[in-house]
Order: structure tokens, then C-alpha cells, then sequence
């Protein structure tokens, strides 16, 4: 049928299968919560719908006003927010709640790609550059405040659309430097920390003494470093005693291991790797996980609802749901490179980024390959805001896409 062309049928079909495998997962864990899964699930599809009947040029006009909105009701979490599981970023409305920064991420999303696609934009100048992180910082840091350290992560998901449109892998690089120093100080002592930069940074001045150009910026620069770097080193372990205790905890369990704090932050951990362990290469059958069953999992419908896969449908069946988030998160990043518009290929990236950050996190923390931080599976863990958010993102680049196909310019 003609009105079919331009729709991906690839990806909308990796998008029903996670989102069904989802339901029949969460049913299997809490049939009731299964069931509002499904009712959240067939909303998305209205709503998705309603989306497909949008004009496009409405992401565009509106995003400054959505992403503004998206700031406002995260803003509104310190006055009226409620307070669930040590965290103060949930709208409770009578049974009903609401996690904002999950609405908040399509905003950024939208305002970032309408700024990027400006005729002006260029990000080796200046303005650009810090207009592009002033977008992403301002919610960023609000977020920070709350705290919710696990969506602030989510956040330099951005950061890799920037990189598509021209951002220096200098920030890559820093970033991943500045996590490096700090997390290897909290395994080894400090002082050899800064031992070791100090001889590399020997070596570099060693090396290319005659090759750089001394003058105040680069004496400043060198030197600047050298103290950031020492500094965070030195500051490390007095960051992590300075943490909450539950917080602290989950680092710690990195380093210590998910038996030594088998009564607190390490239980979920140290129940969820018994369950995908325990089930094999097939699984143990639907609804018949000893351990997911017998509820020792924590949160095992919401942010640890992969133990479930791994233990209900084995290394088979998660490999499977790996390989389809897999598919439909490079199918996005493909799609996107493929758009004639700026708007939608920056979008395009802003949502897989999001979405692979989200997958990446999300199935680290589940196997002890990075700390608890509370970050849902995309469409699979359960919840209404996460579940209804994905999908926002997942049918505007879905209609983006089918416009884009079906232009003639």
C-alpha cells in the first residue's frame, strides 16, 4: 500500500516485540503490574498514532516550548515532588505518578536538534559550543540537584550526537580521563596516583619539549591539568566517605564484591546474578524462576527486570533481547545518518544515544559491571512514564523518518 512507504517495518517491528516480550515478562513476575504494563503499552500506540497525525514542522515551532516545559516540571519536583525510595523526583497525582525526567530528555532531545539545524550553527565557534551545552547543562544540572545521579548519566548521551556533528573527541577523551582517576584512587592509594600522572606528564615534556609552543596558555594548561588531575586523585576517597551511605555502598561493591554487603546494597545484586546464572542456556520455563518467583529480587519488575530473562528464558533468551536492542538501536543510528533534514538525523541520534545509554547501564548494573544507579530498561522494565516516554521519542522519529522518505526535496 502507498501509504506504507517510508515506514520502517524493521524497526517498528524490533519495537513491538521488546515492548510485548516486556509485558509477558513483567505479568510473569506480578500479573497485576503485567496487566497495567499492557494498558500502558496499547496508550503509547494511541498516542503514537495521534503523533503520525501531527504535521513535522510541529517539533520544530514547539520545541523550545516542550523543552521549557520539560525544565519547569523538573524544577517543580523540590516543592511538589514526592519522595520514593530516597529520591525526590516522582509527581504523584491520587494513584497515579510521574517521573519527569523521562519527558524532560524529549525536550532536550527537540530543542537541541532545532538549535543544532540552525543556519548559524557551528560548533568551532564559541557561541555554538556553549549555547549546545547550556541546552543540555541546564536541565542537567537540575536533575543533579534533585539527586538522580542515574539520569544524569543518561544525559552525555548528547554528547555523542554533538560528536556526529562536529564536538572534539577532546571531551571523550577528558571525560573518560576524569573517570579514570577517579575510580582507579578508590582502588589504589592516592599517592601512586599521583606518582604515576606525574610521570607522565614527565614523559610528555620529556618527549616534546622543543614541539610545543610555550607560552602563558600552554604553562597555564600544563600546570592547570597536572593540579586538576592530582587533585582529583587526592579527593577521591573523601568524595566517596562523603556520599550517602546507600550510594557509597554501591561503588564499593564494584571493589569488594556483592557478598560483603549481602544485607544492604549488594542483596539485589547478589539475588540478580543467581538468577541469570540459574537459568542456564534455555531457562527454567515461564513463571517458573525460583528465584524471581520467590521475589528475593528487589525491584525485579522495574530496573533489575532482566534477572527475569535471564532466568526464566536462559543465556538464549537473553542473548535474544540483546541482539533485538542491539538491531533496533544501530537501525535508529542508520535511519538517522539517512535523513536529508539536520533536525531529524540530530534527533535520530539524541534517541538512540539515549537508548543505548539506557541498555548499557541498565544490563551493567544488573550483572555488577556498574553500580546501582536506578535506570530502567528502555520499554521493558515497568512503569508508565518510562514506558510512554520511549515511545514519544520512538514515534516522532518514526514519523520524522516517514516524512523525511517520503519528501521529493
Amino acid at each position: 500500500m502507498k501509504w506504507t512507504e517510508g515506514l520502517d517495518k524493521l524497526s517498528i517491528f524490533l519495537y513491538l516485540a521488546i515492548s510485548l516480550f516486556a509485558v509477558a515478562n513483567i505479568y510473569s513476575v506480578d500479573e497485576t503490574l503485567g496487566k497495567k504494563q499492557l494498558i500502558f503499552f496499547c496508550i503509547s500506540l494511541v498516542v503514537g498514532l495521534m503523533i503520525f497525525m501531527m504535521r513535522t514542522k510541529f517539533f520544530e515551532n514547539f520545541s523550545s516550548i516542550i523543552y521549557v516545559g520539560g525544565v519547569l516540571l523538573l524544577i517543580g519536583l523540590f516543592p511538589f515532588g514526592t519522595e520514593i525510595l530516597g529520591q525526590r523526583n516522582w509527581y504523584k497525582f491520587g494513584g497515579i505518578t510521574m517521573q519527569p525526567v523521562e519527558f524532560a530528555k524529549i525536550g532536550v532531545s527537540l530543542m537541541l536538534a532545532n538549535y543544532v539545524s540552525g543556519p548559524d550553527f557551528n560548533l568551532k565557534v564559541k557561541k555554538s559550543l556553549w549555547t549546545s551545552l547550556a541546552i543540555i547543562g541546564i536541565p542537567a544540572v537540575v536533575v543533579l540537584a534533585i539527586p538522580d545521579v542515574g539520569s544524569l548519566l543518561v544525559f552525555t548521551a548528547y554528547f555523542i550526537a554533538l560528536f556526529r556533528e562536529g564536538l572534539s573527541g577532546w571531551f571523550f577523551g577528558v571525560g573518560g580521563i576524569l573517570a579514570a582517576v577517579f575510580l582507579t584512587a578508590l582502588a589504589i592509594d592516592p599517592v601512586y596516583i599521583i606518582i604515576g600522572i606525574a610521570v607522565i606528564y614527565g614523559i610528555i615534556i620529556l618527549f616534546n619539549y622543543y614541539k610545543i609552543h610555550w607560552d602563558i596558555y600552554s604553562v597555564v594548561y600544563f600546570i592547570g591539568s597536572f593540579v586538576l588531575l592530582c587533585g582529583l586523585a587526592y579527593g577521591s576517597p573523601k568524595i566517596l566517605e562523603k556520599m550517602p551511605k546507600h550510594q557509597r555502598e554501591r561503588i564499593e561493591v564494584l571493589y569488594k564484591g556483592e557478598k560483603a554487603f549481602r544485607d544492604t546494597s549488594g542483596y539485589n545484586l547478589l539475588y540478580s546474578k543467581t538468577a541469570i546464572g540459574s537459568g542456564g542456556f534455555f531457562g527454567k520455563g515461564y513463571k517458573e524462576g525460583s528465584v524471581t518467583q520467590g521475589k528475593f529480587v528487589p525491584e525485579q519488575e522495574t530496573d533489575y527486570i532482566f534477572c527475569t530473562v535471564g532466568e526464566e528464558w536462559g543465556f538464549f533468551g537473553a542473548s535474544v533481547l540483546v541482539i533485538f536492542y542491539t538491531l533496533f538501536i544501530g537501525r535508529i543510528y542508520y535511519l538517522s545518518e539517512k535523513q536529508k533534514s539536520t533536525f531529524n538525523r540530530v534527533f535520530g541520534y539524541c534517541f538512540a544515544s539515549i537508548l543505548l545509554m539506557h541498555f548499557a547501564i541498565n544490563l551493567g548494573m544488573v550483572m555488577g559491571l556498574f553500580p546501582t544507579v536506578g535506570i530502567p530498561l528502555p520499554f521493558f522494565s515497568y512503569g508508565g512514564s518510562s514506558f510512554l516516554a520511549f515511545s514519544i521519542m520512538t514515534f516522532i522519529f518514526f514519523k520524522l523518518n516517514y516524512t523525511d522518505r517520503n519528501s521529493l526535496v
